[in-house]
């Protein structure tokens, strides 16, 4: 016997009518059965489909952001050399995203700009050498990476987020032709030791141009996320060449300091991203991966570099001020080498967290060597899961390491803390209001239940989530915005013949948004 509910007005357009006569005909039946005085069978033929209830369940779904950096950047990750086939691209990137899915993370960060260059088609900046094996051609035969890849990323539940480089104009494993930044640009560009080139960040027409690349793909892409890394002023022993921008500063009556103009030309930059992103999209995230440690003695115990005084981020200002929806620190240390200490740096971090920003640092899994560097990384999410309980996360550098396996790191990770399917935390700043619930309608066929679903605003869902009842053991399936049915067996019998069999006994669908909101759960029960 099947039955449908309907937790919303019943005269929405989206309701087809034979599930309106479905509907008005299982009423009819309940009024029926309530009035009539003949006994019912002893034993019912069929499974019954109580009608649905709201109400609040132990069970929770787990909540962690898990996502690896795909660098296109030398070739890191992705393509794995320049000037491949576009079926070679493509099924490169396939791979990667199902090996993604294989792990259960759910996002991935996408480098699509890795030097003043595009992997994506752009008005702004030529074709990267790393995409096509020459500065400025698209590949061949066309298509757009970067719709490629939130496309196929969204097909399979993961979020898209684009990493930039907001200054660096050349890589040295990079190519220099007439559509590179330093020949269209020059006034912008500073040429560096080793083969790099910078663009100045504290020229204004720096930070516009920078501005106007990042905003282009946020207008133009369907992304779920922005991300700078710790590139700010270059690394390095060099004293930055700027003398004539800060020398102009000087003349218009400039009042700071050289090394806090430079740090301040990188604060508004932030700011002005993050804004921007708001106003454009605010369910994008903006989320940022500095260097791990903010200056030597933050806390006490810690030394190593000074991002603040050698790199002009103040991070920490950043985090604060709340000009970030995720925090992404660099902890690339083992939890017991004491002057770099990962949970002695993530508890300062979280300290610093005034705004209550999502907190998911990055790990060094490229670094792993040995089964006892993977068991270290293992051991560092588990310490991030005890120290953010409320929405733990973190962000494995680079995606090649998870999928070669290194050190058999994947399959620690895949057996231990991402052995089940999760759904990223909630981003409450931008948007705390849930979807409403699904319209659930389920029918017994064949020995299967079959779960059919819409709902009355279908932009505001992004994911499902089937939860589903045995016994008194609860499991789910996170299914992409594009399904509306699941099929599931009623019952599922032991091989051995011996053990009671699984029964289906009740059955939840919510809503998920884009920022991870989840809608009410109703509950079907099945007798």
């Amino acid at each position: 016997m099947g039955t449908f509910t309907v937790l919303v007005d019943t005269t929405m357009n989206q309701i087809k009518n034979n599930r309106i006569i479905h509907q008005i005909s299982f009423l009819v039946m309940v009024l029926i059965l309530t009035t009539c005085t003949t006994k019912p069978p002893v034993e019912p033929i069929t499974p019954i489909i109580d009608a649905p209830i709201v109400v609040k369940h132990d069970f929770e779904i787990p909540r962690e952001f898990r996502a690896a950096w795909v660098a296109t950047v030398a070739n890191i990750d992705w393509p794995s050399k320049p000037g491949l086939s576009t079926e070679q691209q493509q099924a490169e990137a396939i791979s990667l995203l199902d090996h993604a899915v294989t792990l259960n993370l759910n996002a991935i960060v996408f480098q699509v700009r890795p030097q003043c260059d595009a992997l994506y088609e752009s008005d702004l900046e030529p074709w990267s050498y790393f995409l096509t094996g020459e500065l400025g051609a698209p590949p061949e035969p066309y298509y757009d990476p970067l719709t490629f890849w939130v496309e196929e990323a969204h097909k399979r539940g993961l979020e898209l987020h684009t990493w930039f480089n907001p200054y660096r104009a050349h890589h040295p494993s990079g190519e220099k032709n007439e559509t590179s930044v330093i020949t269209t640009h020059p006034d912008l560009v500073r040429k560096l030791e080793k083969g790099y080139y910078w663009l100045d960040p504290a020229m204004q027409e720096t930070q516009d141009y920078s501005y106007e690349v990042v905003m282009d793909v946020v207008r133009r892409y369907d992304i779920d996320g922005v991300h700078f890394d710790d590139y700010f002023y270059p690394y390095g022993d060099q004293e930055f060449p700027d003398d004539d921008t800060w020398q102009t500063y000087l003349v218009h009556k400039g009042k700071l300091k050289r090394d806090d103009w430079r740090r301040e030309a990188v604060n508004v930059f932030i700011k002005r991203v993050y804004d921007g992103i708001k106003a454009e999209k605010n369910w994008v995230k903006f989320g940022l991966s500095p260097f791990g440690i903010w200056r030597p003695g933050n806390p006490p115990s810690i030394q190593g570099y000074d991002q603040y005084a050698k790199l002009y981020a103040d991070a920490k200002l950043w985090l604060n001020e709340g000009w970030v929806d995720y925090w992404t620190p660099q902890l690339y240390w083992p939890t017991r080498q004491l002057p770099q200490s990962y949970p002695i740096l993530l508890g300062w971090w979280t300290r610093e967290n005034t705004h209550k920003r999502n907190i998911w640092p990055g790990l060094f899994t490229s670094k792993i060597k040995t089964e006892a560097d993977a068991h270290e990384n293992f051991s560092q999410i588990m310490i991030t899961r005890g120290m953010v309980p409320e929405g733990p996360g973190n962000v494995h550098f680079s995606m090649k390491a998870l999928q070669q396996n290194y050190s058999g790191i994947a399959d620690i990770l895949l057996a231990g803390p991402y052995s089940k399917p999760a759904l990223i935390p909630p981003s409450p700043w931008l948007d705390h209001e849930a979807p409403s619930a699904p319209m659930v309608d389920l029918d017994l066929k064949a020995g299967n239940i079959h779960i059919n679903w819409l709902h009355d605003d279908r932009e505001d869902v992004n994911l499902w989530v089937i939860y589903q009842q045995r016994g008194k053991r609860w499991t789910y399936k996170i299914l992409t915005s594009e399904h509306e049915s699941l099929i599931l067996p009623h019952v599922i019998r032991a091989k051995d013949g011996m053990t009671p069999p699984d029964v289906l006994n009740q059955i939840a669908v919510t809503a998920i948004d884009r920022v991870g909101n989840e809608s009410e759960r109703v509950y079907l029960s099945v007798r």
